[in-house]
């Protein structure tokens, strides 16, 4: 389990440090007022949230400025700092770095809530992705969210209240954040970043408002280049052969961008672990600790996975914007394409389809989503998908 808070969610602690603790949040001005007013008025203070939003709207930035302005006494900015490094001893945090959230950690979560805070005036427990939790996690938290200890506040975290079974829905408060506008977007991220308008604007489109991604793609020419390449090449897909020679460079481009994202880390965990028990480089790892170092091993195995199917669904959210501007065009619409730099050959597409074939490819899309978050073969989804996009027809 997780206690810390990622730095794309926080930023930096500097950025925070310009308005404690609400300076890392952006573009939630009616969501903060709510929250500010509930840490401030203890009377009609809620003990379990829900904060829901499109990735990318800031939902674990705005769970942890929360948290923050719970735990610390007013003007503290040494503790409100720590809540948001993750260091405090009030707060508890989860983010999932498998693809489900563990009935273990889910169990972890709820004895941690009923201790009384040490230090600050709540414990908090946050939940970042509250939407990966199966019914049987869900029902461990059930008691915990209806009936917290008086100074226990609860935040959980998912896309949309949908995401999560109605018991847990009848026992939070839901507090719904905007969806931004691309030109915000890409103004936020040419300040970050200082990468051209032009650049942020198209990376801003891109990444349909998701902030993080926003920034990756205008800082990472070489994620561009991926994106559009993946896209051109479903274009290029006329049959078996095409959809299964698609499919193999999606997976393996998802699988090389897992690994350059995890292996640094692994690394330097494993290094860290061998020193904790310490063991030289190099040096014979004795049975007696074996099992410490098999049990980081499946932490890691349980990452990779996670990362190479977040990066894969990336890449379907990325077709479900291409396709969703050729429906766009075959409605007359020319004026909020994502895509613009696609535009002449969605066009041809767009004349050489119908609407109902166009909407079929997209019902299979979100349908190889789902599939893959119920743990089915990558490579298999995506030949069986990239099938229908040459045909118009579901296997």
């Amino acid at each position: 389990m997780d206690a810390v808070a990622s730095t794309e969610r926080a930023g930096s602690t500097a950025d925070a440090d310009v308005a404690l603790p609400w300076g890392a949040v952006w573009g939630q001005d009616v969501a903060v007022e709510a929250l500010q007013a509930a840490a401030s008025d203890p009377a009609s203070m809620t003990h379990a949230w829900l904060i829901t939003g499109p990735p990318g709207s800031g939902r674990s930035t705005l769970a942890y400025a929360f948290a923050a302005a719970l735990i610390a006494e007013p003007g503290d900015r040494l503790a409100m700092r720590q809540v948001l490094a993750g260091t405090h001893p009030d707060l508890t945090a989860l983010r999932t770095e498998g693809v489900i959230i563990s009935i273990k950690d889910a169990r972890a979560l709820v004895e941690r809530s009923y201790f009384a805070p040490s230090l600050g005036r709540y414990r908090v427990i946050v939940m970042e992705d509250a939407d990966r939790m199966a019914e049987r996690t869900s029902n461990v938290l059930l008691k915990a969210l209806e009936e917290p200890p008086e100074r226990t506040v609860w935040v959980l975290c998912a896309p949309s209240d949908a995401d999560l079974l109605p018991t847990i829905r009848s026992r939070v408060r839901t507090l719904r954040l905007r969806d931004p506008e691309i030109a915000d977007v890409a103004r936020l991220i040419a300040a970050r970043t200082g990468v051209d308008e032009a650049i942020a604007e198209q990376s801003a489109r891109h990444a349909q408002r998701h902030i993080g991604m926003a920034q990756r793609l205008a800082t990472d020419a070489a994620a561009r280049g991926r994106r559009d390449e993946t896209l051109r090449g479903v274009l290029r897909v006329r049959g078996v052969g095409d959809a299964v020679e698609v499919a193999g460079r999606i997976v393996q481009a998802a699988t090389d961008d897992a690994r350059a994202l995890t292996a640094e880390r692994d690394d330097a965990e494993r290094a860290s672990l061998l020193r904790t028990l310490g063991i030289a480089e190099g040096a014979a790892v004795p049975p007696a600790v074996r099992s410490q170092l098999s049990a980081l091993d499946d932490d890691q195995k349980r990452r990779a996975t996670r990362s190479l199917r977040d990066g894969i669904d990336r890449v379907l959210t990325d077709l479900q914007s291409m396709f969703r501007d050729v429906v766009v065009l075959q409605f007359g619409r020319e004026d909020d394409l994502i895509n613009r730099e696609l535009e002449v050959d969605l066009r041809a597409l767009a004349d050489a389809w119908t609407p109902e074939r166009t909407l079929t490819v997209l019902d299979r899309i979100a349908e190889t989503r789902r599939n893959l978050d119920q743990n089915v073969a990558p490579a298999l989804a995506l030949e069986s998908m990239l099938v229908t996009v040459a045909s118009g027809r579901i296997p």
